[in-house]
């Protein structure tokens, strides 16, 4: 039941969330690494950010993850950069997901909560491909590898903007 709770209030708070659109400028967020609690900066002009709502109990999250750090690595050179906010309720839980699935794109946490509220999260994982300006171009919800090679397509294309 734990692992269902935050789903539930996520689906239950959506209708009062402010869903995002493509096209939208993303929100600002409060966002502090999950290792050591150093302020990270969401919105990076001149960079593509691909931002990512995930949590450990989320099966689509241990699929995805492989696939954030391989275009992480692959495109970093280029001004790209994954930020995946863990929302789990027990840092435990986060930690030892990652003791699995180990990542060397960002990791942070929202720890005033925020954050999925002002992106409007309903489900998990939740993704976010932020252009150079700032504006949301893409948005994923769930995970399916079959869309793999198409959100690398849509990164690619912001990269060559």
């Amino acid at each position: 039941m734990k692992k269902i709770l935050p789903a539930i209030l996520l689906s239950a708070l959506s209708p009062f969330a402010l869903a995002l659109e493509v096209g939208a400028e993303a929100p600002k967020c409060d966002l502090q690494q999950f290792s050591d609690a150093a302020p990270v900066q969401l919105i990076k002009p001149g960079k593509v950010t691909y931002v990512d709502f995930w949590a450990s109990w989320c099966g689509p999250c241990e699929q995805s993850m492989p696939f954030l750090e391989e275009i992480n690595t692959q495109l970093k050179a280029k001004n790209f950069e994954v930020i995946a906010i863990n929302l789990d309720e027990s840092r435990d839980d986060a930690k030892n997901f990652l003791d699995k699935h180990k990542v060397n794109f960002t990791v942070a946490v929202n720890p005033n909560g925020e954050c999925p509220a002002a992106f409007g999260v309903v489900a998990m994982p939740s993704s976010y491909l932020i252009d150079r300006k700032g504006k949301i171009r893409r948005i994923n919800l769930g995970f399916h590898a079959e869309e793999k090679a198409v959100i690398r397509a849509e990164v690619e294309k912001l990269l060559a903007e």
